[in-house]
């Protein structure tokens, strides 16, 4: 058996070969003995490990996890950071383009008052959202019930 069938035989246990390389491999495979025994072993493995799922991790052993107070200031810290950084570069983008709107003497009227507006309208929507999700989230009717 040459080690061309060898790489097909992947392919056409996965579906993937075209037309033309699984009629030529359905060819190769009705005359070797030794490439139809690999095929089922092929087969038997893909079976095996279309199976194979991830085990879950108990709740017990999250809790204990999330109880540290590293891995808590961890998490704000890095969502401190993150914030910080996320508003510098979009304070910089809107100032650059700001900036260049309003001295550009060609820039039309409705687009000088319109992008002003649209800019400051996501702002509060999306502080907006922020305060709700955090009220929301202070006040989870749930939280004491065990699943």
């Amino acid at each position: 058996m040459s080690e061309n069938y060898r790489e097909l035989l992947a392919g056409y246990v996965d579906g993937e070969l075209t037309d033309a390389e699984k009629l030529e491999f359905e060819r190769e495979l009705s005359h070797s003995a030794e490439l139809r025994t690999e095929l089922e072993e092929f087969m038997k493995l893909k079976e095996v490990t279309n199976g194979m799922r991830y085990a879950d991790i108990p709740d017990q052993i999250w809790e204990s996890y999330w109880e540290s107070l590293y891995k808590k200031t961890e998490r704000g810290v890095g969502w401190i950071f993150f914030s910080v950084g996320a508003i510098i570069v979009a304070c910089f983008g809107l100032y650059n383009i700001f900036y260049k709107l309003f001295t550009d003497p060609d820039a039309p009227l409705w687009l000088q008052i319109g992008l002003p507006l649209l800019s400051v309208g996501g702002v509060i929507l999306l502080v907006s959202y922020a305060r709700e999700r955090l009220f929301a989230r202070k006040r989870e009717r749930y939280t004491e019930v065990e699943r």
